[in-house]
Order: C-alpha cells, then structure tokens, then sequence
C-alpha cells in the first residue's frame, strides 16, 4: 500500500544497488547519477551507510564494504534452494568436467545463488551474487520462458535488450518465439549469446507445486556432446527439484 511505503529505505537501497562490478568505486556525482537521486540526498545516504558499516571513503571516493555480504547471506540461509542444489551442482560438474551454476530472476537479471567452478571461462569472473540479463543466458531463457503472458510483458517494458555479443538474439519478436519453445522442451541453449567462445545449457528447478523457482546450468568452451549434456542437465535439475520438493513436504 502506498501509505505504506518507506521512501528513504527505497532511496538508500538505490544507493547501495548503483555500486557493480563495473563502478565499485564512485564519486559522490556519480553516485547520485547512478542512483537517480539529488547530490545533497545522495550525500546523506552515503553517509548514513557510512555510519552503519556498510560503506567507505578515502573523503573522494565511495564504495561498498564486506558489510553489505549481511544482506545477501540473510537472503541465502532462508532460501534452502542453494544448500540443496550445491551437492548436486558439484556431483555434476565432477562428472562432466564443466563449471555448474544455480540461478533466480530478479527484475530483468538472472542472480547466481550457488555456483562450481572449475575454470574461469569468462572474461568476469562469476560468483554467488554474479547478475547478467536474462534474455542474454540459458538460465535466464529457462526463468522467463515460465512467465505468465502478464509477467512477460512487463519483463520487455523493462528490459534493457542491448546485445551483449554480435550473436545475441535481441529482437522481442525472435526472443518471445525462443521463449516457447524453452517452455515446450523443458530446457535452453545459448552460444555465445552472453560473451564470444561460451556455451551454456540449462533446465528448470520446480518447487512442491511445479512452479519454477530457480535454474541450473552447465558452462563450456566447447560441448563436444551437446545431447548428453542435455541429459545430464537435465536429470540433475530433477534431482534439485525433487530435494526441493520433498523438503517442502516435512
């Protein structure tokens, strides 16, 4: 309710979100540009996250502390999903050779929740809390190709579609007929769609109630056995699936 909302929270959340991997360090100008607020508003909230520990400054520059960790990890240890994917996502990657990832929507990206590395093959490293727009990855296909009509459309009002690669699929029209066929076939591909020389294969994790919750993926250079990746993508998203499940039934 309208009456409900507190403005200040809103506008100190912007700050702490207009800090990422591509501006961990900011001014106090560009953090009110970022954050959509005035210098004087950004200036105090600043501050305020100053005092609470959840940001630093030399006197010029901001930026985030370990602090801000606490928001996240409050969000991870109520959500089982990542502490019941993980084992599942390590058995996988040991069998394959590959790196493995879970991951859930969040607004227009994809936020990874639980990730096995076993090489870095992008160009950004990727880590518990990694976002990328999910048009762009399999994940992100898997995640919206669950959508209601109602929620589709709202996600391509507030998309961003700029291609991350020369490769990407970013028309409405091509991206919506990719989407169907994801929900059809229960599963979703991208070739370097997200950066050049990178596969990507992913399923859907389903909760007690069918719905889709998260999804996982596997990650390569090379899929030398694309259809036994499928597979195996696939038969591992069941298994989450189905720990999710039954732990929602004790």
């Amino acid at each position: 309710m309208a009456e409900e909302f507190v403005q200040s929270l809103a506008r100190g959340l912007q700050v702490i979100t207009a800090f990422n991997a591509d501006r961990p360090r900011m001014t106090l100008s560009e953090v009110a540009v970022a954050a959509g607020l005035s210098r004087a508003a950004a200036r105090r909230f600043l501050h305020t996250l100053a005092e609470l520990g959840y940001v630093r400054t030399d006197g010029r520059l901001f930026e985030l502390t370990p602090h801000v960790l606490r928001l996240g990890t409050a969000y991870l240890s109520g959500f089982g999903l990542p502490k019941l994917a993980q084992p599942h996502l390590e058995r996988l990657s040991a069998e394959i050779g590959e790196s493995t990832s879970a991951a859930v929507l969040d607004g227009t990206d994809i936020v990874y929740v639980a990730r096995v590395s076993t090489r870095r093959i992008m160009t950004v490293g990727i880590a518990v809390g990694t976002r990328f727009p999910a048009f762009a990855t399999s994940m992100g296909r898997v995640l919206l190709a669950a959508l209601t009509p109602d929620e589709l459309d709202s996600y391509f009002v507030a998309a961003d579609l700029t291609p991350p690669t020369p490769r990407t699929v970013h028309d409405e029209a091509a991206l919506r007929a990719i989407l169907r066929t994801v929900g059809e076939q229960g599963w979703a591909e991208v070739d370097q769609e997200l950066e050049a020389g990178l596969y990507s294969l992913a399923a859907p994790i389903r909760d007690a109630d069918r719905r889709v919750v998260a999804a996982i993926n596997v990650s390569t250079t090379s899929p030398e056995r694309p259809a036994e990746l499928r597979d195996r993508v696939i038969e591992t998203a069941g298994a989450v699936s189905a720990d999710l499940a039954s732990t929602a039934l004790r």
